[in-house]
């Protein structure tokens, strides 16, 4: 080929290694600014990438795809923290559905309806088999990452992604029969 001719290869794709080496840092920054701590940060990351490496062929541009998918997931990790209540109101691990603080901003029957459905997600909870319990309960009531509980559990984060999503599937199925969710 002359050197004045311009190659019909198309440019070359970046690998999800590459990625990961050039953009963990940037992108941790970048969901960092949105939830506030690094734990959270670090899930979103681990996530998007978990995500880009499930659909990688069908991603024409991962870099913009990883940056949106951050925003994304960050955004909705900090609006899901803002409608999160523990399970565990006295931290021993006893339920009491009573015990819940009330929302002065709501009224009475949608407060009975939201201790209603705490209750029913209690009940869900306690369906589940123990090491899911316990997925969800070191994630919701502990804040810790994947990787944490994988290390405490002696799982991989795989593993602990995928049970903490079939607990979780498990436990909207329970509310979906009660009508509490669509």
């Amino acid at each position: 080929m002359r050197s004045d001719e311009v190659s019909a290869d198309p440019p070359r794709r970046e690998t999800i290694e590459e990625l990961f080496a050039a953009l963990e840092s940037p992108l941790l920054g970048y969901a960092l600014r949105y939830t506030g701590d690094l734990r959270p940060a670090e899930d979103v990351v681990q996530e998007a990438f978990m995500k880009l490496h499930a659909g990688f062929d069908s991603v024409d541009k991962p870099r913009q795809w990883l940056y949106r998918t951050v925003h994304n997931l960050a955004l909705n990790r900090r609006r899901d923290a803002q409608k999160t209540v523990s399970l565990d109101a006295d931290g021993n691990g006893e339920n009491h559905p009573g015990t819940e603080p009330a929302d002065p901003g709501l009224p009475p029957d949608e407060q009975i309806i939201r201790l209603e459905g705490i209750g029913l997600v209690r009940i869900s909870l306690d369906a589940l088999d123990e090491r899911s319990r316990e997925v969800v309960r070191l994630k919701f009531n502990d804040e810790l990452s994947y990787q944490d509980i994988a290390a405490r559990m002696g799982l991989t984060a795989g593993n602990v992604g995928f049970i903490l999503h079939q607990a979780l599937k498990a436990i909207a199925a329970e509310l979906a029969k009660t009508g509490m969710v669509p």
